[in-house]
């Protein structure tokens, strides 16, 4: 996951990897904790390091904070730090996919100015600085891209393979951003022509399963990945250090 949603400012401190990328969101622009440790003194100082890193980048201090009992210590340690806890986020995954690819979806190894206009249309937030630092995350791991078009012939629907390396003795996985429908053009069946031909390259590829992100607030998305043989793996909050309320005055 990390790997397939890239930030190019990063650094590590113990086993938490610092990313930042211009504020362009919230996943290249947190803490993954990958080792969340468990000595509450090792992590306040880590944490100390962190907010220096954050505050220099001009920048909110952010964890990706998954669930279960790893994790524990170090969420009781940003509860007592007042760290609030927003946009739980579903892992879903499936396994290996017979779906075959659809031929009215194109699919390219680059995002078109079409492909990008619609998504970030749908999920982007700013302006065309920003549409630059997102492109260059999407680009930042190889990866195919998905859209279909309306009757028209307009963008309707686009979606994101992600397609990082495996480690040594891994199967290779894929996976599945940026899924996006315009507002006008949804409940007509493109999302899921974007995810089934998505699904079908993946097939062609030889991989071994797939993963997807979808926020917990989202029931009609979740049930489109459900449809699609994707279940529930874990989950993960965004823990963001609250400001702090400078004394002015007498």
């Amino acid at each position: 996951m990390d790997a397939a949603w890239p930030a190019a400012d990063r650094d590590e401190c113990g086993g938490w990897v610092l990313r930042a990328a211009s504020g362009v969101t919230q996943r290249a622009n947190s803490v993954w904790p990958r080792e969340p440790g468990d000595d509450a003194h090792a992590q306040l100082a880590a944490l100390r390091d962190a907010r220096l890193w954050y505050r220099a980048r001009r920048l909110p201090l952010i964890f990706q904070v998954f669930d279960g009992p790893r994790f524990a210590p170090l969420n009781a340690v940003l509860d007592a730090e007042g760290f609030t806890r927003q946009s739980e986020t579903l892992v879903m995954v499936r396994g290996v996919s017979t779906a075959a690819a659809d031929r009215g979806v194109e699919i390219s190894t680059e995002p078109s100015a079409e492909w990008l206009r619609l998504w970030w249309s749908v999920d982007g937030r700013g302006g065309a600085e920003a549409l630059d630092v997102a492109r260059g995350i999407l680009t930042g791991c190889p990866s195919l891209y998905a859209l279909v078009r309306d009757g028209d012939g307009a963008p309707a629907a686009v979606g994101r393979l992600a397609l990082p390396d495996a480690e040594s003795g891994i199967p290779r996985l894929g996976g599945l951003y940026s899924m996006a429908t315009r507002p006008d053009a949804r409940r007509q069946g493109h999302g899921s022509a974007v995810l089934q031909a998505l699904l079908g390259e993946g097939a062609r590829l030889g991989l071994a399963g797939y993963w997807l992100l979808v926020t917990a607030a989202n029931a009609g998305a979740q049930q489109l990945y459900a449809r699609a043989g994707f279940a529930e793996s874990c989950r993960y909050l965004y823990r963001q250090e609250r400001p702090k309320r400078h004394l002015t005055g007498c």
